[in-house]
């Protein structure tokens, strides 16, 4: 009676097993295998289009969360390797050994994360335990950056301010921020608390560490390369390819966007807001987070973007017709990567961007302004911790109208797009045609 109950919770514990496809964070089981959003939707769309894809290497191509996208043949050979199946099983219906199976393995990541609390915080009471991860440890994990993730997970993943005892605080303080007639008071253990959560929701939601595009700086399109992006055969002539670079980009942005909504649905208090404000203040914002985190891809030493596998120039993207917004978007990602932000600094930074109480219909704009002022507490926090000027700060807070003024320019030229070829952008991903149209579709509030 115990085992059945105990399988009752099961489904909400999978996820704490990486995808069984590329190790990305899973979210359940979908055609009989545990994985990611991303693996479900890419088997799906395999299997509705009967696709039938080819491997330019040798057919053993590596799957991982950074390369998964690469290969389209050997991540669908890994899919069916592993069982999924459009005919697989649900949950509820999985043999008896297939359950016990599946109950060992959560209770193993569990354990694992455990061992890894009990190994930072052993022989402490529960209560005593809690303060010393929000507080002491917190600063070990920015210290040991090198553990593993599951660690990180356990720990809750975030990167810390520094020790009480550098600065000699060693009691707890709190601090005023006011904006707009409104205040917000908050400690330093709260400010812990929300940096640890956003830290956490950016690092477990990035395409890709600075670690994994380090590795790659120097893995570059050749000019040859780069004229294949622009250049495509259609009806045996040679000619640009507008429609379908436009494709490509969409592709790309719209899996980013995936990865955004993951974001903001794991800070603190954004999926208590009502469901119209979430809808708009992603619609609004995502593409500004996109902007933020590019400057991570961006190399300054030879002015490349990491775009699909590797490094391009702006040149890859003379298809798109778009000279004056791809220039835009490398000018902005140059001036945001002098900033050096660290992780801790561009989560935050993303955080207070989305958290914008100013957009247009929003219903709740003053509840919106409270998580953004708790938000921007944390981020000053934060720089004095690591001993930033105030400058830099204003230096980020200054690219705001750079953003928009990209954003705008990008819906200008997919409107034109739209005009011109409207059936290639009817073909564009349901979710981004949803960011990027021009209207907001409110759900039903009788069904909310």
């Amino acid at each position: 009676m115990l085992k059945r109950c105990l399988f009752f919770f099961i489904p909400a514990q999978i996820e704490v097993i990486p995808c069984k496809i590329c190790g990305d964070k899973s979210s359940g089981i979908h055609y009989g295998v545990i994985t990611c959003e991303g693996c479900k939707g890419f088997f799906r769309r395999s299997q509705q289009n009967n696709a039938m894809y080819s491997c330019s290497r040798q057919r053993n191509c590596q799957i991982d969360r950074t390369n998964r996208n690469r290969c389209q043949h050997c991540r669908l050979q890994k899919c069916l390797a592993l069982g999924m199946s459009r005919d697989a099983v649900k949950f509820g219906r999985m043999s008896k050994k297939q359950r016990d199976s599946l109950y060992a393995e959560v209770q193993r990541h569990q354990q694992l994360s455990q061992e890894c609390l009990a190994g930072l915080g052993g022989g402490l009471a529960p209560r005593d335990r809690e303060e010393m991860l929000t507080i002491n440890l917190y600063a070990e994990v920015q210290r040991h950056q090198q553990l593993s993730q599951e660690c990180l997970v356990g720990l809750g993943g975030g990167l810390a301010p520094r020790d009480r005892e550098e600065t000699g605080e060693d009691s707890v303080h709190s601090r005023t921020y006011s904006s707009g007639g409104s205040s917000s008071t908050l400690s330093d253990l709260d400010d812990i608390r929300i940096t640890q959560n956003v830290v956490k929701s950016h690092l477990e939601t990035c395409q890709y560490s600075s670690e994994e595009l380090k590795k790659l700086t120097w893995n570059i399109y050749t000019p040859e390369e780069t004229r294949s992006f622009q250049l495509k055969i259609v009806n045996h002539a040679t000619v640009l390819s507008a429609e379908w670079m436009w494709q490509q980009c969409a592709l790309h942005i719209t899996n980013a966007i995936q990865y955004v909504v993951e974001f903001a649905k794991r800070i603190s208090g954004f999926m208590d807001l009502c469901q119209n404000d979430q809808i708009i203040l992603l619609k609004a914002g995502c593409l500004e987070i996109l902007l933020i985190r590019m400057c991570r891809a961006y190399n300054s030493s030879n002015n490349t973007m990491f775009f699909d596998g590797k490094f391009a120039s702006p040149q890859l993207f003379k298809a798109l017709g778009c000279d004056d917004l791809v220039n835009a978007v490398f000018e902005l990602a140059k001036s945001l990567s002098r900033l050096q932000l660290s992780d801790e600094e561009m989560s935050l930074f993303s955080a207070a961007v989305l958290l914008a109480p100013d957009r247009p219909w929003l219903a709740e704009s003053q509840q919106v302004q409270k998580l953004q002022e708790k938000v921007y507490v944390a981020l000053q926090h934060s720089l004095h911790m690591n001993r930033a000027t105030t400058e830099k700060l204003d230096k980020m807070v200054s690219k705001l109208p750079q953003m928009k003024s990209i954003c705008n320019l990008h819906i200008d030229k997919l409107d034109f797009f739209r005009l011109v070829h409207p059936e290639t952008a009817y073909s564009f991903p349901p979710l981004y045609r949803e960011v990027f149209s021009s209207e907001i579709n409110f759900p039903d509030s009788t069904n909310s």
